[in-house]
């Protein structure tokens, strides 16, 4: 997966560079990148983040929004790398499925990106925004069929 952003990149908090990226929780406390995945018909779902440091992150959720939250062991890293000039960002993902799902396994995803600004707002970007507030966590959100 490939995310990209163009524009004034100079309004955008980045987090520092790790020396030594790692698995970390609260990623989406300032600019990072999602991917959640969940089987059709199913109420468990996973939360992938990926921060602009190189930190990351794997949840699984038994259901809705925390129910049965805990980190998915099934990854001991994840490959990404990201890229920043001038006018460009880009994160580039590959992340090898198959500690979760069958090859042939269908999936719904939602791709989605919180982005934080020098001012101090916040912007939640997605697909698709299903509620009157974001919320990456309601599948209707997951609308790319994988």
């Amino acid at each position: 997966m490939r995310y990209e952003m163009r524009g004034e990149l100079e309004q955008i908090v980045f987090p520092m560079r790790s020396e030594s990226p790692a698995r970390k929780d609260d990623l989406w406390k300032v600019t990072c990148f999602e991917l959640f995945l969940a089987i059709p018909d199913q109420p468990q779902y996973w939360e992938f983040n990926m921060s602009p440091s190189g930190d990351w992150n794997v949840y699984k959720m038994d259901a809705y929004r925390r129910v049965g939250f805990r980190e998915e062991m099934s990854f001991e890293q994840i490959q990404f790398k990201a890229r920043k000039d001038a006018s460009e960002f880009v994160l580039s993902a590959y992340i090898d499925l198959n500690p979760l799902f069958e090859e042939e396994q269908i999936l719904e995803a939602g791709m989605t990106a919180i982005i934080q600004t020098k001012d101090g707002n916040e912007t939640y970007w997605a697909v698709k925004h299903p509620g009157e507030q974001a919320d990456f966590h309601l599948r209707e959100s997951f609308t790319i069929d994988l």
